[in-house]
């Protein structure tokens, strides 16, 4: 069973839709004893930084989900804020990260002959695979997906990127540290390529 953490701020409903088409047993949940009872998890963000952190907070969701990732290797897929909130901090907050990650966030700054670049990072764009890794089985140059962001991860061990994209310079978009899996962009909207994603979330032993 996939459990799509209700942390109270994210695209709950269009992951679960996805995760059905592809034949995924998938429910939505902040109940404690079900996210123990879970085979893989999904962190969908949507929000500030601080605020998802002190919703998750409120709902005893930290400490549970820590034990899980960490402690009962149960495989976690982060998506956009998602991800950022498995570093240990973000330039948009206060509040630390949840840490998993030798990873900060920080906010998209360009150079001036990049500057008429808008922030948000807004649109379809590509992914370059880093290295290897099943969470991209079968996708190829031609796979695009969607991205709303204005923030992107930077990690001190580039052994985690998975996948660059590129705007104005280039940004880690996929990750992966063992049982830990976060994408920038959303699977969720991104059609076809997000719907090969999720299968491939959900083949992972």
């Amino acid at each position: 069973m996939i459990v799509i953490i209700d942390s109270g701020m994210g695209n709950f409903g269009s992951v679960a839709n996805m995760l059905r088409k592809v034949g995924a047993d998938a429910i939505i949940s902040s109940n404690v004893s079900t996210i123990e009872e879970a085979d893989k998890l999904i962190l969908p963000g949507v929000g500030s930084f601080d605020s998802v952190t002190k919703s998750m907070k409120e709902r005893n969701l930290i400490s549970v989900l820590t034990y899980k990732v960490l402690e009962k290797k149960t495989p976690i897929l982060g998506i956009c804020l998602g991800l950022q909130l498995f570093t240990q901090r973000s330039e948009e907050g206060q509040l630390p990260g949840l840490g998993w990650l030798k990873a900060e966030t920080v906010r998209f700054r360009f150079e001036k002959s990049n500057s008429c670049l808008k922030i948000p990072h807004m649109g379809w764009n590509t992914v370059q695979e880093a290295r290897p890794h099943p969470l991209l089985s079968e996708m190829d140059a031609d796979s695009r997906f969607y991205f709303v962001h204005s923030h992107h991860i930077v990690c001190r061990d580039e052994g985690l990127v998975v996948a660059n994209s590129y705007y104005g310079y280039p940004f880690a978009s996929v990750v992966a540290h063992e049982n830990i899996l976060g994408v920038q962009f959303h699977p969720e909207k991104s059609h076809k390529f997000g719907m090969q994603l999720f299968q491939n979330f959900v083949r992972l032993t």
